[in-house]
Parts: structure tokens; C-alpha cells; sequence
């Protein structure tokens, strides 16, 4: 009788430390799925309001504060002063500036005599919504970039071969990669600057291909 009842107690021991075991897997399933999340470029996936104008680089929430380096850039409210204003993004017009010669960007960082290989082409990609239609010049990109900075790791340069969508560009991928951390960060008030091409007046949103097999009656 004695054994049976130390049985039962050992036996319940064992559920414990199995239950215990469960739980605490569970725990860190959700603590290493928490941490892949966390990975992404969540700074402004969800479109919210700065708290603090471009703020300084140890407080903007994107650079690591832990970098030396970090604290010794130069504060955005002091860098861009005397540039001209934008409404959106980091509050700066980057192009205007750019065009009116007040910034010239190294196009090679070992050799500032290197020439840019300036694009001057607009791709337009047709959005499927009735948002406008998204152009994208390579103008203005490629005065700042070299081609290689985006091509082919980022974007395949071959037609329709790049899937582009704004969830991919909220957790920082696509356009994302650099929009909200070196460039205009994407905000309600820059839409506009990339859905720039109204669709035309007879312009009809599309059909799928089961609706087109199979009218609705």
C-alpha cells in the first residue's frame, strides 16, 4: 500500500516536470517568435507619428545606440538646416536640394573625382487598386546610388520580375530597404510621392480569373 501511494506520488512528480517542460517550450516558441518579428523593420509598419521630429540618431530608434559611432552623427535638426522643407517624410526635399546643387553626393567613397552614372527612365507600375498607378525614376536614385546598390539583390532588373506590395515595404524589404531608414520614411502624406500617375477616367478595377471564367449572373 505504502509503494503504491510513493508510485502515485513519483507519477505525479513526472506529469509536473512533463507539464513544466510543455509550458516552458511554449514559452520559448513565443519568445523565438517574438524575436524574429523583432528582426524586421517595424519602425513605422504601422504608419505611426514620430514623437519627436527627426530626431537625433541615438534616439530615432533606428540606429544602434550601442555604436560609438552613433553618438558622434550629426543631429538631422542641425544637418538639414538651410535645406529646402517637404511636408512629409523627414521634412527635407531631398530632389530639390539635390537639382539646386546644395548637396553633391560621392558617388565612389575612395575616389571622390568618380562621375555618376546618372539613369534618366520612369518606370511606372500599374497598381491594381484604385490608388494612382506607382512611377519610379531612376533619375534622382541613381545621382545618389550606384546601380549595384539595388540591382539584382534587392530588384531583378527584368520586367514583371519583382513582387512588390506594401506589407514587403513596411517590414523594410523593396523599397523599404531604404525608405524610413536613409530616405523619406513612408507616412500617409507620402503616398503621393510614389502613387503619382492618376489612373485614366474609363479605368475599371480588374477582374480575376474565376470571375472572368465564371460571370456572376
Amino acid at each position: 500500500m505504502i509503494m503504491k501511494k510513493y508510485l502515485l506520488i513519483i507519477m505525479a512528480l513526472l506529469l509536473a516536470v512533463m507539464y513544466m517542460g510543455t509550458v516552458a517550450t511554449a514559452a520559448e516558441k513565443e519568445e523565438a517568435k517574438k524575436a524574429s518579428v523583432s528582426s524586421a523593420n517595424v519602425f513605422n509598419r504601422l504608419l505611426k507619428k514620430e514623437k519627436t521630429k527627426n530626431a537625433a540618431p541615438a534616439d530615432d530608434g533606428i540606429h544602434d545606440v550601442a555604436n560609438d559611432g552613433t553618438h558622434v552623427l550629426q543631429p538631422p535638426l542641425i544637418a538639414y538646416e538651410g535645406l529646402p522643407s517637404s511636408d512629409f517624410g523627414n521634412y527635407v526635399d531631398w530632389v530639390k536640394s539635390l537639382n539646386a546643387g546644395m548637396l553633391k553626393p560621392r558617388y565612389d567613397r575612395f575616389d571622390p573625382k568618380v562621375e555618376p552614372l546618372v539613369m534618366d527612365l520612369d518606370i511606372v507600375r500599374e497598381v491594381k487598386a484604385s490608388v494612382p498607378d506607382v512611377v519610379f525614376p531612376h533619375k534622382p536614385h541613381t545621382q545618389w546610388l550606384h546601380c549595384s546598390n539595388c540591382h539584382p539583390k534587392i530588384f531583378i532588373p527584368q520586367r514583371n520580375a519583382n513582387v512588390i506590395n506594401m506589407s514587403a515595404i513596411l517590414l523594410g524589404q523593396k523599397c523599404g530597404v531604404c525608405h524610413g531608414k536613409v530616405s523619406f520614411p513612408i507616412t500617409t502624406k507620402s503616398c503621393k510621392m510614389c502613387h503619382s500617375k492618376e489612373k485614366p477616367k474609363d479605368w475599371k478595377p480588374p477582374q480575376s480569373e474565376a470571375s472572368l471564367k465564371t460571370p456572376w449572373r
